[in-house]
């Protein structure tokens, strides 16, 4: 009887780690990969949908585009995981998939801190959905808005979502004209919280170059139906900041999917805890990616980034195959390569490293040079996962 193999996600880490097993796997063991989108989504380039929907067909390839045919996939979301049967449940027609080993890989959800009206009315950016939605609002307010009574959008989260979504909806505004003020609200006090501080003082520049109001040092403490509060204890020491669109990306949490799943996570977030070969407390379920809190050492975890998801990929598909033919595990450890940040049609690299070369003598730079180096990240991995040809034609929109 043949091994049955099961990948949970298509975002980097489920998709990265597919394209290893199918490479690994022999013939006596079956691949079924399961996703509720029948694409893989470049996430970290989806903000430019904010500004463009077009951009979609560049950023979502198609699951045909990238397995084989060999390999079986699944539409639809996991709604459980029955460790004793070695089951997965899909809820696409109430389907069930066994497995003899599962790869978890599908990604994290919005953390949003029991923030009272916080989750209720602002909108994330997970997913195309969530591009499009705040794409509609933002047009939506820009053409009810006028000089006098500009459209109010709010950004909350100076992370790398925020500063990115920011970014663009300023393109979007200078673009069409559109009476808008923009305002990116951070608990913290600084954007790109801790991070370094010629980078983070590079974003804020260029940030405030676009008419980017930033407020930092205050946490958002409730939102309703009009007005996002800003600090305080109470409505009337909170600062009141009316809103016509509000994005929330303030931080990540678990997906609900794993919450009942009978492997040890954190009581907190419900992310998985996965040692550094990505074997969870069950030596037949692994976990890669957002999903798990990846162990890099003493106290410390995998950040949960792209860069690092598809670093891990290759290594969590080559250990889910290593598993099957009872080999030694391999133990992986992040390499930060540098980061790269898009503001708009702007761009600024910090730290980056290249093959060969190492380590840039300069440290942060922006224009240019750092605009065509995020453009080749992403050609870089869709043409791995797929094919240059999609890559050349993702070029111009990323």
């Amino acid at each position: 009887m043949s091994t049955q193999v099961v990948v949970v996600g298509a975002g980097y880490a489920g998709t990265g780690a597919v394209n290893r097993l199918e490479d690994k796997l022999g013939s006596e063991t079956e691949l079924t990969w399961i996703s509720e989108h029948d694409y893989h989504l470049v996430l970290h380039e989806v903000h430019r949908c904010i500004r463009d929907p077009s951009v979609e067909s560049k950023v979502a390839i198609p699951i045909d585009d990238i397995k084989t045919s060999e390999t079986d996939f699944h539409t639809g979301r996991v709604t459980n995981v029955d460790v004793n049967d070695r089951t997965v449940e899909i809820d696409n027609g109430e389907e069930t998939v066994g497995y003899d080993y599962l790869l978890l890989a599908i990604g994290s959800g919005t953390a949003f801190y029991n923030i009272d009206g916080l989750e209720e009315h602002a909108h994330e950016l997970k997913g195309l959905n969530d591009a499009r939605a705040i794409h509609s609002d933002v047009a939506t307010a820009a053409k009810e808005a006028t000089q006098e009574d500009p459209a109010q959008v709010i950004v909350g989260g100076a992370g790398l979502s925020g500063i990115q979504t920011a970014g663009e909806i300023a393109e979007y505004r200078d673009e069409h004209r559109a009476p808008m003020e923009i305002t990116l609200v951070e608990g913290l006090d600084e954007v790109f919280p801790g991070n370094d501080t010629e980078l983070q003082g590079a974003l804020r520049e260029r940030l405030e170059a676009r008419d980017v109001r930033i407020l930092t040092g205050e946490f958002i403490s409730e939102v309703d139906s009009e007005m996002v509060y800003v600090g305080g204890n109470d409505d009337n020491d909170a600062e009141k900041l009316p809103y016509d669109t509000l994005v929330w990306t303030g931080g990540i949490t678990g997906h609900n999917e794993v919450t009942d799943v009978g492997i040890n996570k954190d009581d907190r977030s419900q992310r998985v805890f996965a040692d550094a070969d990505f074997q969870t407390s069950n030596e037949r379920i692994f976990a890669v990616g957002d999903t798990a809190l990846i162990e890099q050492g003493s106290e410390s975890v995998a950040p949960p980034t792209a860069q690092a998801a598809w670093q891990a990929a290759e290594v969590a598909g080559e250990n889910v195959a290593r598993a099957i033919n009872e080999e030694p595990l391999q133990t992986w450890r992040h390499d930060d390569k540098g980061t790269v940040v898009s503001v708009g049609d702007d761009a600024v690299a910090h730290g980056v490293k290249f093959p060969v070369f190492g380590k840039l003598p300069i440290n942060v730079f922006a224009g240019p040079a750092a605009r065509t180096l995020k453009k080749g990240i992403a050609a870089r991995w869709i043409a791995d996962v797929a094919s240059t040809r999609h890559a050349l034609e993702a070029w111009e929109s990323m």
